[in-house]
């Protein structure tokens, strides 16, 4: 079974760096064909997509947030990470990490979901 796990700060400093974590388990991250996503939910708005690293490790970015963002990983832990440099109160959002097959450009189609976590930027 594929199970997915954001972990990480709930609060950060404006200007800081947010950074989040997401454990899966069941499947490695490597398997051909997934790409590993962050996704995010501001207050009272729609999900955004954040952006995504794929099985061999090449990274897809929201042109909105490409430059303040990173996606690394850890295949030894089969975690991924994500770092949004520079962080404003407009980062505040619930944060999801969710496997998703690639359709087109910044176009994913998600089966697996973590539970999300908030994290909130304070000015």
């Amino acid at each position: 079974q594929v199970q997915l796990q954001e972990s990480g700060p709930g609060l950060v400093q404006s200007s800081q760096t947010l950074s989040l974590t997401c454990t899966v388990s069941g499947v490695p991250i490597t398997m051909n064909v997934y790409y590993w996503n962050w996704i995010r939910q501001p207050p009272g708005k729609g999900r955004e997509w954040v952006g995504a690293i794929g099985s061999s490790g090449n990274t897809d970015y929201s042109p909105s947030l490409k430059s303040r963002t990173s996606i690394s990983r850890d295949t030894s832990k089969n975690q991924f990470t994500l770092q949004l440099n520079s962080a404003t109160p407009e980062d505040t959002a619930v944060y999801y990490c969710a496997r998703g097959v690639r359709l087109g450009i910044g176009e994913y189609e998600y089966d697996y979901w973590g539970q999300g976590t908030q994290v909130t930027v304070s000015s």
